[in-house]
């Protein structure tokens, strides 16, 4: 039988939950991509709507802008704004055929030498941009902005010719790493946990995760940060947890932790809970446009790993 409308409305959940209390949170600060993301994630919302409010981000080139990722503000497409759509897409299971292959082409014209992606495309620059995304004539190519991109496009089994000479970029670039700060390794871990080599992948992060915990990238006992570093450049506070590393029980990642440094970690992400129902933002806010656009993205992350490791928000 087809679907109702009525069958789609969203299903409310029990008041003064985790999920009520983000539910209440996101209607009164989010965008409406995010509303619509939260209302599909966990409510039972549709697919077409967080498509379509999407779509509003999308420009001519068939990259993203629209401060899409709020960090960079302005109209003009970015490989930051278009990887964060590629992350909405295959969050929806929508990330396949010509709009991919729209994406794709967008990506090769913006690629640098190597094939890879650049965190900011020089376009950005006379629009506004956190201080912490310098906007340079000739930026390199990034870890940082092709990893998590490359390994998105190998897992939903996208096939375009830009694809392989990013793969290369991204395998030399993971097996170079010796100094390294958290996000790089995000990347890493978005790139390896999708790459089509699994032994290659796994070798990789094995390594990678004895250089988190040799280097202490990782806050593995949450009440007792002082004890850990913050990576150079990041703001105070600006700590990485097992889970932002392993996000799902499946990621190579989880290996590097022990159950009880990853039952810790979930536990200091589900306490994280502001009074207000949204998890707050621990980089550096440079405007509070952002930081308030953030927030609810960030909110729908920390409740998808959650839910991901079985932790109960509903």
């Amino acid at each position: 039988m087809a679907e109702t409308g009525a069958s789609r409305l969203p299903q409310k959940p029990p008041a003064h939950s985790p999920l009520a209390r983000a539910e209440h949170f996101v209607w009164l600060t989010a965008r409406v991509l995010e509303q619509r993301r939260f209302a599909y994630h966990f409510l039972g919302g549709d697919a077409d709507a967080v498509e379509t409010a999407l779509a509003a981000y999308r420009n001519d080139d068939d990259g993203y802008g629209h401060a899409l990722e709020p960090d960079l503000r302005g109209p003009v497409s970015q490989p930051l704004h278009t990887a964060h759509a590629l992350r909405v897409l295959d969050s929806i299971g929508r990330c396949s055929g010509q709009r991919v292959e729209r994406v794709c082409r967008y990506l090769t014209s913006v690629s640098t030498a190597d094939g890879a992606l650049p965190a900011v495309h020089p376009s950005q620059r006379g629009y506004p941009a956190a201080p912490f995304v310098p906007v340079v004539d000739d930026p390199p190519s990034e870890l940082l902005a092709t990893g998590p991109v490359v390994g998105l496009l190998h897992r939903n089994e996208v096939w375009n010719a830009w694809l392989f000479r990013a793969t290369d970029f991204c395998w030399q670039a993971v097996e170079s790493l010796e100094k390294s700060h958290p996000y790089e390794i995000e990347a890493a871990v978005a790139f390896l946990d999708s790459a089509t080599d699994r032994p290659r992948a796994l070798v990789n992060a094995d390594r990678l995760g004895r250089l988190v915990r040799e280097q202490r990238l990782a806050a593995l006992d949450p009440g007792r940060l002082e004890a850990c570093p913050v990576a150079p450049g990041y703001a105070p506070g600006e700590h990485h947890f097992p889970h932002d590393y392993a996000r799902t029980p499946d990621s190579l990642a989880r290996a590097w932790f022990t159950d009880e440094e990853m039952a810790r970690s979930l536990d200091h992400l589900a306490d994280d809970q502001q009074e207000d129902g949204g998890w707050p933002i621990r980089w550096r806010q440079w405007a509070p446009g952002t930081a308030l656009e953030c927030r609810p993205m960030v909110t729908i992350e920390a409740l998808r790993t959650l839910s991901a490791y079985g932790r109960a928000v509903g």
